[in-house]
């Protein structure tokens, strides 16, 4: 079996949650609206361009190997709006047509934004029957982007490459270790002159996350609905799946 292998670091996630109210909430790992977003944007897709971005969703499955779902940071936010009748009959197709109204016509709205510190994991993709032969593609793109790629938000840049690989194993665990082990090679043959080699060891997975259909390599211990399947982009309508979860290592 064929899996599309990459990593997501970054000082700043965001891994949106059913916003409820003011508060707009992160899990500890992206679900798959917010992976299926960065291939869409790494290949070029546009938001409103649905039936390619159904293909993407329906071609693919994913699985995430959790390395640290890092630390929590809640921002309270604040920023100003004008009202929905102010807005009427006015084009307003950037924040400044939004703003360029007498300061009266302004409101305050107020949010709270959580996000994670530090957090890590790695991808698996792999092609449904229905849609085979795409990896190498989604390869390329994830290492040239068309679109600039975040993790969540705009505000959370990748921090290190994605570096993504097409490997060949039986199972999902078994495609992160050799991810793992090409990492360490690239790691140990990159060393200075003492030996000491440049960046920090892949860290251990502690949680593993797989849609339905793939082959973990080791039993669920949960299985847990999650509302991340994309069914209207334009309409911010997503809907439930079911995502198999194991706990392989105590998260510090």
């Amino acid at each position: 079996m064929e899996y599309l292998v990459f990593q997501l670091q970054a000082p700043l996630a965001a891994w949106g949650e059913p916003a409820v109210g003011e508060f707009r909430g992160s899990a500890g790992y992206p679900g798959e609206s917010a992976l299926f977003g960065l291939l869409g944007a790494a290949l070029g897709l546009r938001r409103d361009d649905e039936a390619a971005l159904q293909a993407l969703q329906a071609g693919h499955a994913l699985a995430v190997g959790v390395q640290s779902t890092g630390t929590l940071l809640r921002d309270y936010h604040t920023a100003q709006v004008p009202g929905r009748s102010t807005l009427r009959g006015r084009p307003h197709n950037t924040r400044a047509d939004e703003l360029a109204v007498p300061k009266e016509d302004l409101n305050t709205i107020l949010s709270t934004r959580d996000y994670r510190q530090d957090a890590a994991c790695l991808v698996a993709v792999q092609a449904r029957p229905a849609d085979p032969g795409r990896l190498d593609a989604l390869a390329d793109a994830l290492r040239r982007p068309r679109f600039v790629l975040f993790l969540g938000r705009k505000a959370c840049p990748p921090a290190a490459p994605l570096w993504p690989q097409v490997l060949e194993a039986d199972t999902v665990l078994a495609a992160f270790a050799r991810y793992a082990e090409a990492i360490e090679a690239r790691r140990t043959a990159s060393a200075d002159r003492r030996g000491r080699p440049p960046l920090e060891a892949v860290p251990a997975l502690v949680r593993l996350a797989w849609s339905e259909g793939m082959a973990a390599g080791c039993p669920a211990q949960l299985s847990t609905p999650r509302k991340d399947r994309v069914i209207r982009r334009s309409r911010w309508q997503f809907g439930d799946r079911v995502e198999q979860v194991a706990l392989l290592e105590p998260e510090a």
